[in-house]
């Protein structure tokens, strides 16, 4: 592997007095700043000629795998196809330089998009309207808690405390609600993989905010009681919170507001196509039902006689009503800009269309594999699936060493080790945009390895052998991790 073009930081391609780039001639005169504004000394940075730039991070980007390189399985993250079309809307100059502070009269198309897009996933979802103000999904996880929690404490009932989370649930459930400080109470899944009714029952009382569910669950498996569910957790006068994580398989089946919920978030990355990976950028729209829309943050886009307006916090001394405002302004425009093209793209025959794709896949790549694979639930799936490793555990390969073996046929990995049911766990999500060549070529990998895995385990355990790095102490990065450039010198000097 040439080091140069994949080793170097562009520090080390560094030369002083090199320039990228030349600055027009000052005609504003100097200033002085304000000697506590200043450095004490120069900003150290990397100082290279422009193709050296260009060529630096040309080379670097071939070390990133997307969706654009290749199929993507990442199980629960729903790692889809996004549109090119959507970035040509963002970019457009008449949305990509506006400013968030600009009067509303001079942002009414922007507005506008908004609005529409709000009413378009309340239609989708079965619930009356939505905020785009949260930034993420789990941003999404806890505003919902917080409108949830706003209402109790509304109607005086600060005895609801607890909020029910089965035991198969995302990790960010949890975490979302301790950060609320709301008391997690845990509820059993049965042996094939749905939540327990009757661990759930004794579970129930007056000091229950709500439950958090996530349909079809962590295990790709559509929750076939959740109307009983539903009707429990609302006679003991809790709320339900759909987790909008895997919403992605019920577009044109089904609608988490017709099932009983009252309130949920949309990871908008996952389910309308828009860009992410890497922490950033996020959107986690939250929807409610209509007696609780008041409770949703502010700024809150409106629609008047006149065109459309931005509800913002009023002081009514209503700590319910106040303590929400996740962010000055409303939210990634852009990120949900990307989204709305996306469903006016396909339109509303055609996003009928996304569930039953995204499970014919799943289901078709979980029928091909399971000679080989550990299949832990037999049953039809929704939009992914979990195999528990290699059916096969004699060869001693585990899910770790069949993932790291992918890479050198070009395949992204699944998401491995999640859910944590199962040992070896490996979650598989093909989409509902992948081709059925494509489908065929993983299902043709998938069983070469395990192949491998037992006429020549020491290909699989010392993979990937055609990746820039092979395979890393995990551990060592884990408790020693390099991050940044002098940190990367002082190892050297070691």
């Amino acid at each position: 592997m040439n080091n140069r073009l994949y080793g170097n930081l562009i520090f080390e391609l560094s030369h002083p007095g090199r320039r990228a780039y030349s600055l027009p001639k000052n005609n504003f005169g100097n200033y002085d700043f304000p000697s506590h504004l200043k450095r004490e000394k120069d900003a150290e940075l990397p100082e290279c000629d422009e193709l050296t730039v260009v060529r630096h991070y040309t080379n670097h980007s071939g070390n990133n795998f997307g969706v654009n390189n290749g199929f993507y399985p990442l199980g629960s993250c729903t790692m889809k196809y996004n549109p090119i079309i959507n970035e040509e809307i963002a970019a457009m100059p008449s949305f990509a330089g506006l400013h968030p502070m600009q009067p509303i009269s001079t942002v009414q198309g922007a507005l506008e998009v908004e609005y529409n897009l709000k009413k378009a996933l309340a239609n989708i979802s079965g619930l009356y309207d939505f905020t785009l103000n949260p930034y993420a999904g789990a941003q999404g996880e806890f505003v919902g808690l917080m409108v949830i929690a706003s209402y109790h404490q509304k109607r005086g009932d600060f005895k609801r405390t607890k909020i029910i989370i089965p035991d198969s649930a995302h990790g960010t459930n949890p975490a979302s609600a301790a950060v609320c400080g709301l008391e997690i109470v845990e509820v059993k899944s049965k042996a094939n993989g749905l939540v327990d009714v009757e661990d759930l029952k004794p579970l129930l009382g007056d000091d229950i905010a709500g439950m958090m569910m996530t349909n079809p669950n962590t295990l790709g498996l559509f929750e076939k009681e959740i109307p009983e569910i539903a009707k429990l957790v609302h006679e003991c006068g809790g709320l339900m919170y759909y987790d909008g994580a895997n919403l992605n398989p019920l577009l044109g089946v089904a609608r988490p507001g017709d099932m009983g919920f009252d309130v949920m978030h949309i990871n908008i990355h996952k389910t309308f196509s828009t860009p992410h990976g890497g922490g950033g950028p996020g959107n986690g729209p939250v929807g409610v039902r209509e007696d609780l829309v008041e409770f949703l943050p502010k700024p809150h886009v409106v629609r008047t006689e006149n065109g459309y307006d931005v509800e913002l916090p009023q002081n009514t001394g209503d700590y319910a009503l106040n303590c929400m405002r996740v962010g000055r302004n409303m939210g990634n425009f852009l990120v949900s800009l990307r989204a709305y093209t996306y469903i006016l793209t396909l339109g509303k025959e055609n996003l009928k269309m996304v569930g039953p794709y995204a499970t014919l896949n799943a289901n078709y790549i979980k029928e091909c594999l399971k000679d080989d694979y550990e299949l832990p639930i037999e049953s039809v799936c929704m939009h992914e699936f979990v195999f528990d490793g290699l059916k096969d555990k004699s060869t001693g390969i585990t899910t770790m060493d069949v993932a790291k073996r992918l890479l050198d046929y070009g395949f992204h990995a699944p998401t491995i080790y999640f859910p944590l049911l199962f040992h070896e766990a490996m979650m598989i999500e093909p989409t509902e945009t992948e081709s059925k060549k494509t489908l065929d070529d993983f299902i043709n990998i998938m069983h070469v390895i395990a192949k491998e895995a037992k006429e020549q385990p020491t290909e699989l355990k010392e993979a990937p052998h055609n990746t820039p790095i092979g395979r890393v102490d995990d551990v060592l990065a884990a408790k020693n991790p390099i991050l940044n450039y002098r940190q990367s010198l002082a190892n050297q000097a070691k």
